[in-house]
C-alpha cells in the first residue's frame, strides 16, 4: 500500500512540474463574435473571410467581421526555490507538517501486535453451543 501510495504521488509530482514548465498557447479566432476555430500551441485557422475583407477594405468599408485573440501563459523558468523564500508562517507549518508526518510514520512500523504469534487457545467443549447462544 505505502509503495502504491509513493508511486501515485510521484508521478503526480511529476505530471505537475512538467504542466508548470510549459509554455501555454490558446489561440482563438472570431468571426461576427462567433468562435470558428480554437488552436493549441499553434495558429487558428481563418474562416475564409478574410480574402472578401481585403476585397471591401479597399472599397472603404472597415473589416469588423473576424477577431484573433491569444492567450499566452507563460512556464517557469526557475525552479529552484530556497527555504527563505518562504515567509515566517510557511516556514513553521513545512517544519510541524514534515516532523510530524514523519512521527507517524514511525510509531506505525514500530507497533508490534502483543498477540500476533499466539495461537488460540484450545476449546476442551464448544460453550456456546452447550448453552444455545448465538450471535445474529
Amino acid at each position: 500500500m505505502k509503495n502504491a501510495f509513493q508511486k501515485v504521488v510521484s508521478v503526480s509530482m511529476a505530471f505537475l512540474l512538467l504542466l508548470s514548465t510549459v509554455s501555454w498557447t490558446v489561440d482563438k479566432h472570431l468571426c461576427m463574435g462567433r468562435v470558428m476555430d480554437i488552436a493549441f500551441f499553434v495558429k487558428a485557422d481563418d474562416c475564409g473571410m478574410e480574402a472578401a475583407m481585403v476585397l471591401l477594405e479597399e472599397e472603404g468599408y472597415e473589416n469588423h467581421c473576424c477577431d484573433d485573440e491569444t492567450f499566452v501563459m507563460q512556464g517557469l523558468d526557475d525552479l529552484k526555490l530556497n527555504f527563505n523564500d518562504f515567509n515566517f508562517d510557511q516556514q513553521i507549518f513545512l517544519v510541524v507538517f514534515t516532523t510530524s508526518f514523519s512521527y507517524i510514520e514511525n510509531n506505525l512500523e514500530r507497533e508490534k501486535l502483543s498477540y500476533e504469534y499466539y495461537p488460540p487457545p484450545i476449546l476442551v467443549r464448544d460453550i456456546q453451543l452447550l448453552d444455545a447462544v448465538f450471535l445474529i
